[in-house]
Order: structure tokens, then sequence, then C-alpha cells
């Protein structure tokens, strides 16, 4: 294994199968808390004979680089963040065959963010790890941090940097190569001076430790950069800056592999945008930065290869400035790296455009999922609960998400306050007045979220689990109901029913599409608890479903209109309030046709949020031709048009400003495998699959990959020259399918069994 393959840490992966009861010691390098600090562990220990096994487990506030004998562990930026105080996620590896009998060197570089950053926690400073050997003799032996450790007195990393974004969610790496000694991961050798490692502040007992069970960030490929012509201005200040453009935007972090030269400082400054001179921007998206890069002081070796990834960073352009070299084409690549959630997923058809819409989408949904799911990858990477709720769309069709997605749901557990509501992110620092936020319906996302996972998973353990949080919730908006018109009033925080930049009229005490959500959440829990064995609440809930259900429709609902109004004191109608009210079944059932009429002939004035119910209910309701035309559109708004821009990201919105990365924008590539390939689950966990294609006018074909807990369903159907269709379908072992076929008029149904199967209309 070569020096680079150690240190990209591909061999060893992390096994959440593998616990451990935690002694050791929490340390660190001094028991004073600085913002941006890092510490560079090392313990020699001595293997007396031969191993039977042997288990690494470590945790760090924030993350850690292991290094057993200079080979690193795992993936990248581990453990992932939650809030310590309740949750301390940890890491796990079989090292066996990275020890030997004799002297070996065990060695980490922790990171601690601190400063009150919006996506994590701040806590304390801190690292652990303990090490299980077991001989071949039977005999065990653990080792464990403590204060016989060694610290390196002069880190190749500078402290205090500053924060990259406003958001404070990561730090400038300053790293200085002349300050590490090349024999430091190795045994006998290593000449840097040390110090005497401290216990840190934290207790053995203070946080809860929970092996972590999503899977480390990785690389899934290293980008070669086009370089982008000499900036106009050339060489003025003496920085000489070369830019490369790997044709996209990429979570991950940049990577030279130089040519050395002593004392030389090379800057990457990273940013979606260009200036008007062919420079880099001064931004992390639409918010000014004058600090969103690394550095690397070089040692002067004959080739130095660096890439600064303690943190997620994501960007399209990387400027190399401080280097006198002309760099060629290779040296600076770009490394995409998420969360490596498995991706088996796929959708397919005649129209070139739908396929980029779908590589869009999960392009994005990856550069999204970083230790957590994250509304954009680069100004905030702040986990919303509404934002996963859209993103849930695509994940759980395409990947193995199921703990990614609990984790989200764990997460804002975790952060839930006194009374049962939540902070507008999670984990973040509340207590900091700048994330100090709440959005009401935001919180009602959570009811959805965990019923959308409990129907991918088929597990009942989901709802048990998550159930006491969406109770306190409910209860929550339930308690607070105005007495005169039983509605949810306006409340604390920020209240959003469409966005971004939404035309919903917000106008009286009572928001139509926050009842409605709410109604949704209360239906969510009467089924939770009837399914969990809760009669007596599974009553009480459906109740309240049932009471606040006639409130909406009594005091919002317009019966000339056959249309929901916006709000109590509004006389709009908007597009999205009626389509989510259809899809909730809130409409009066003489008027539903009507209704839904009116919602597919105007013209298409929802923004990201209230489309997803919009193209849902058009698509089940029989108005799949107005939801395609939606769906695949290529002019303004829609996602056709961002695409049509050169995009190969989602938006935030549908206007070319603010994010051009943005995950809750990629729920078309669900909608394309749900509705036009037509794999449709008819129970929890897919248990029960229906096949029913949309065959609009102008695809020839469309065939899709989609996950499920029972294996990969394939499935497409293909228009044959003589004008007939055909479908196959694999079908993985224990699951009942069928095929539900809408063809001239008629609907054409076949059962499906376990393999492949193959049906003609001839």
């Amino acid at each position: 294994m070569s020096a680079s393959d150690k240190e990209q840490g591909t061999a060893i992966k992390h096994r959440p199968d593998l616990e451990v009861v935690w002694e050791a010691d929490w340390i660190w390098r001094s028991r004073r808390i600085r913002i941006n600090d890092f510490a560079y562990f090392r313990k020699e220990i001595e293997v007396r004979g031969t191993l039977d096994s042997a288990k690494l487990f470590y945790s760090a506030h924030h993350t850690a680089k292991v290094y057993v004998n200079g080979t690193k562990l795992g993936g990248f930026v581990s453990p992932a963040p939650t809030n310590p105080e309740k949750r301390k996620a940890y890491m796990a590896y079989d090292v066996t065959e990275l020890l030997s009998s004799g002297t070996n060197c065990l060695t980490a570089d922790a990171h601690y963010l601190g400063g009150g950053g919006q996506n994590y926690y701040d806590g304390l400073p801190g690292f652990r790890l303990q090490l299980h050997l077991t001989y071949a003799d039977g005999t065990e032996e653990v080792v464990r941090t403590d204060a016989t450790w060694r610290v390196l007195k002069e880190m190749p990393h500078e402290t205090g940097t500053p924060y990259q974004q406003k958001r404070r969610v990561s730090a400038i790496e300053k790293f200085d190569a002349r300050k590490l000694d090349s024999e430091w991961r190795f045994a006998g050798n290593a000449v840097a001076a040390t110090l005497k490692a401290k216990v840190a502040k934290i207790g053995r007992e203070q946080w809860p430790m929970a092996v972590q069970l999503i899977p480390e960030g990785a690389i899934e490929e290293e980008i070669v950069c086009a370089k982008l012509p000499q900036p106009a201005g050339g060489d003025a200040n003496g920085e000489r800056p070369q830019v490369f453009d790997p044709g996209r935007i990429v979570s991950g972090w940049p990577k030279f592999k130089l040519r050395g030269i002593a004392g030389a400082t090379i800057r990457l400054r990273m940013s979606e945008d260009l200036d008007e001179n062919g420079r880099v921007k001064h931004n992390v998206t639409n918010e000014h930065s004058d600090y969103y890069y690394d550095e690397y002081t070089m040692r002067g070796a004959e080739t130095e290869t660096w890439q600064p990834d303690f943190s997620f960073k994501a960007f399209r352009y990387v400027e190399v400035t401080g280097y006198p070299d002309e760099i060629l084409p290779g040296e600076v690549t770009l490394c995409w790296a998420h969360t490596d959630m498995a991706y088996v997923g796929s959708f397919s058809c005649s129209d070139e455009h739908l396929n980029a819409l779908y590589a869009a989408a999960i392009r994005t949904q990856k550069n999204n999922t970083l230790g957590q799911t994250v509304d954009c990858p680069h100004r905030e990477q702040a986990q919303y609960t509404a934002d996963t709720d859209l993103q849930a769309e695509t994940l759980l069709y395409n990947f193995d998400a199921i703990d990614v997605v609990d984790k989200t749901l764990s997460d804002f557990t975790d952060a839930q306050l006194a009374d049962g509501t939540f902070p507008f992110v999670a984990p973040t620092n509340y207590e900091n007045k700048d994330f100090r936020l709440q959005i009401p319906e935001w919180d009602l996302h959570y009811a959805t979220l965990m019923w959308k996972l409990y129907e991918a998973s088929g597990h009942v353990s989901v709802l048990a689990k998550h159930y006491e949080t969406v109770r306190r919730m409910a209860d929550y908006f339930v308690g607070i109901r105005d007495p005169k018109t039983g509605l949810v009033p306006l409340d604390k925080g920020w209240h959003i029913s469409d966005w971004p930049y939404p035309s919903v009229e917000h106008a009286g005490a009572h928001l139509t599409v926050q009842q409605i959500k709410l109604v949704l959440a209360l239906r969510i829990l009467s089924r939770s608890a009837d399914l969990l064995g809760r009669e007596k609440e599974a009553g009480a809930y459906a109740s309240l479903a049932s009471e606040l259900s006639e409130r909406v429709v009594g005091q919002l609902y317009d019966p000339e209109a056959k249309r929901f109004r916006d709000s109590s004191g509004a006389s709009a109608t908007h597009q999205g309030v009626t389509a989510i009210a259809l899809l909730a079944d809130l409409v009066p059932a003489e008027d539903r046709e009507a209704s839904i009429d009116s919602v597919a002939r105007q013209p298409w004035e929802c923004r990201t949020v209230l489309s997803l119910p919009l193209l849902r209910m058009l698509f089940e309701n029989g108005r799949e031709a107005e939801a395609f035309a939606l769906l695949s559109r290529r002019e303004y708004p829609g996602w056709g048009y961002m695409l049509a821009q050169g995009a190969t990201t989602m938006w935030e919105g549908w206007d070319d400003i603010e994010s051009h990365s943005h995950a809750w924008n990629g729920y078309p590539a669900r909608l394309l495998q749900e509705f036009v390939v037509g794999i449709r689950s008819e129970a929890p966990g897919f248990a029960k699959t229906v096949i029913r294609p949309y065959l609009p006018d102008g695809l020839t074909f469309a065939e899709a990959d989609v996950w499920t807990p029972l294996g990969v369903i394939r499935a497409g159907w293909y228009r044959e020259e003589n004008g007939a269709v055909r479908v196959r379908a694999r079908i993985p072992e224990g699951m009942d399918a069928r095929l539900s076929l809408p063809i001239g008029g008629r609907t054409i149904d076949r059962e499906l069994k376990a393999g492949d199967n193959e049906w003609s209309t001839e």
C-alpha cells in the first residue's frame, strides 16, 4: 500500500456491528478551550505475540483521523455530528491486519471547532480510544487513552483560524508540512518534541456513547480539473493565480500533487462563482466570505500531496495562488466526497433531458449527505426537518439511506425543546442568538418524515423509537389552538407555507398550510399508536385530526371557488395550498373533481416545498399528463430551466441565485421512478408492490432500479415498432408484486413472480 493510499484510508472500513463498553479517558493537549483547535496524539504499544483479533474504537469532539502504524483508518470527517450530551457517536474497526508482534504506533489528529456554529454542538474538546487485543492463547489486553499518551508540542495545523462561512461551519486549515516529522506515525524513530496529554474536561461517563450507524464520508471520485485561462490582471500581486474547474459543483475538498518548494505557501480558494476577471469570488454562495480557502506550506520534498479534509466544503472552482511554477493538468484534482451510502437506484428513458434531470438530482443528494442530511453543502451544511422530508423522497428510493434518515429523526429528538417544539436545525448551538430560530411548519414535517421511514423500512420499531417525539410536538400545537376557531394561531418563530420566495399570502392569525400539516401529523400519530397497540391514544388522535379537519374546511375553504384560502385573513387561493389540501383529502367530496381541475389548469405558482404535494396530487388523481408536463418542462419555472442554464445540480429555487446545490429540489428523481416507470410500494417495506407506469407521448421507453429492504426492484416499459408495449420487471424474493398497466382506455392486471418477468400487449 502506497503512502497516499494509506492517507486516503480506503482499506479499513468502519464496523457499526462492533460495540464496546467505554472505560478510556477523554484526553486533549491542554485543559484550555480554544476555538478551531487541533491536537496530535501518539502512543507506542507492545504486541506480545500472535493476535487472534484487534478491535479499535475511537471518538472525538468534533472529528479525528486515526492511524495504526501509519495507515489511516476508515473514511473522512468522523464521527458524524450529534449533540454529545444526548448521544456521542464512536467509530469501530477491525485492525488485526495492521498490527504485528513487537512495537506498534497509534497516532491521531483531532479537531475541535467550537465557536457556536450552525450545524454542530460546541461541547468540549476531547479524543478517546480503546484498542481491544485478543491473543491466540486466549488472553486479552486493552489499550486506553489516558495521561500517558503524548501530544505534539508544535503542530502542523495552526489553531484559532477564522471560520470559512458566516454560519461558522468549518475553519480554515493552515497546514505547515515542515512541522510534521515524517516518522511521527511509526514506532521507534520520531524525534518531534512532545508533551504529556491532559485528561480532558469531559468525564468518562459524561456523554452517552453510541456506535455510529451511518457510513463514514468517502471519496467517490477524484475529478481531474480543466485549467482555465489566466485571469485578467495576471500576476500583479505576485500571487500567480491558477484557476481550475471540475465542470460541476461538488462536495468534498481540493487536492494537489506538486513538486515541493521549501517554504512556499499555497492557498486553495473555493467558490461556486468566478468574478469578471476570471478569479474565484470571495463568497460562499450568496454570502460574502474572504475566508473560503485553505493553506499549505511546503516542506520541500520531491513531491508533496495534500488535501484539506477535516471538513466538507462544496464549490465548483478552485484558485491556486502562491505556487511559482506552472501547474500541469492532473496536478490539481477535486475529491468528490460525501457519506458513503450504497447507491443502487437508476432511471433511464428515451428523453436525454429527463436522464439529465435524474442525474442532477442524484448528484445533489450525494452532495448534501455529509454526516447528516444537509440543505446545502457550502453555506449552511445544516439539517432541517422539512428539507430532509423532501430529500427522503429520492434518498429512500435510490440509496440504502435508512440509517441516515433515522439519524435526522434522532438528532431532532435530542434537540427537542421542553415544550415539544424544535430548533430550526439540529444539531446546532441553539443558545447562540444567531441560531436561536424556529419554524413551526417545519416541526410538523417530523411526523411525515417518520412515516416515510416506516413505509420504506417496514419496521414498526421506527414508530416505537420516534413516537414520543412526534406526540410531544403535536401536543404542543394542539395545546395552543385558538378556543374560538379551534385553529392553530401564528406562534413563535418564522412561518413558512412555501419556499423559496413564495407567493402564499400570510394574512390573519391562521395559516392554512400549517393547519393541514397538523392534520397529517395527527393522523400519523393515530395510525402509529394503533400499530404500537396504544388503542386509547389512537382513538384520541384520530378524533383530534377529524375535529381539526372540520375546522379547517369550515373556516378556510371557499365553496364558491372550490379552493382553500391561503390563511384566515387572505383572499388569495394559492395553487399549492389547495393541492396539499387535496392530497390530504380535505376538499369536500362533491367539489373534489372541480377543485382538482382548477389546480391542474392553473399556471404553475408553487415553489419547491409545495410543488411536491402538487405533483403527487396530480399524478395520483388521473392528471398524469399535467404532472408530467411540469416535471419535464424546459421553461421557467421548473427544474428543466436549471438544466437549460447549464446546471448539473439542483438549485435552491427556480431562480439563478443563492445555493446551486440544494437537496430539497432533488425529488424529481423519485417521481420519475415512481410514476413514469411506475414502481410503487403498496405496503410498508415494499412487502406489496405494484408496477403502474405512465406512458407519456414522446417517450419510447423508461426503466428504473429502486432500493427496497427486500432487494433492488427493477422495472421498465418499452414501446415496440408494431405499437405494442413490453414490460419487464425483476422482483426480489419475498415481495408480493403485480403489474397494473393502463393502456388503450383499459387497465391490464397481471401477477408478477419473484425473479425476471416479461409481458407484452401483443
